[in-house]
């Protein structure tokens, strides 16, 4: 259901029509939790909090996504994105080996509205559509190159088997190096809690977003 009300979002979309939300869905947050307003927050923890999050955008335009639903939980708002930051901007994965973490998290929870912003995202860093489509699609990975053949591997034995092998776990750390392997590991583990978030919050795609992420058949 979650997905077909993603499609309509994206058909209406195309349309020109306002699409029609869930009835607990709110209209501007396109979630289940209304968009936090700063001048309404109460104490200073909420508004630092609200500041870092909501960054350049703070006080200009509702916060949707993760970073909205998490303003709810104030304490974890800031860290959650503070860890998101590190990993996107500083750590070992930034880039192309981010946004594929990024897209194998999304995957992984099923979470259209993540992989809707993660696979241009992608593709502007260079990762190819092969890749991208190997991911999305649930295909074989021969035939992609080293580095990402071990990170998707990585990636599905962590999320389906709540294993990682030996051999993987070695073949990772020669090639990504021990501190790589880990942050992999984060931040596909950050796109999984994201998108845990999101499924919570019955996050809908807004009209200007397109569907990426196939149906899957449950």
């Amino acid at each position: 259901m979650r997905l077909f009300l993603a499609s309509l979002v994206t058909m209406m979309a195309v349309s020109g029509q306002t699409p029609t939300l869930p009835p607990d869905v709110d209209p501007k947050s396109y979630s289940r939790f209304p968009p936090v307003v700063r001048a309404e927050l109460k104490t200073d923890q909420e508004r630092a909090a609200f500041d870092f999050v909501a960054g350049a955008n703070s006080g200009s335009v509702p916060l949707m996504g993760p970073g909205g639903v998490s303003m709810y939980s104030p304490g974890s708002a800031q860290p959650i994105q503070r860890l998101n930051q590190y990993l996107r901007n500083e750590s070992t994965v930034k880039g192309k080996l981010f946004e594929l973490c990024a897209l194998i998290g999304a995957w992984e929870i099923d979470q259209q509205y993540e992989w809707s912003a993660h696979e241009p995202a992608a593709l502007r860093e260079g990762a190819s559509q092969k890749t991208i489509d190997v991911i999305k699609y649930n295909r074989s990975i021969e035939g992609l190159d080293e580095q990402d053949t071990v990170l998707i591997q990585m990636g599905r034995q962590i999320m389906r088997n709540h294993k990682l092998d030996s051999e993987v776990f070695a073949h990772a750390v020669k090639v990504f190096g021990r501190q790589r392997t880990l942050e992999i590991a984060l931040a596909i583990g950050d796109y999984v809690m994201a998108g845990i978030m999101l499924t919570a919050a019955d996050q809908q795609l807004p009209p200007e977003r397109k569907a990426l992420l196939p149906t899957r058949q449950k």
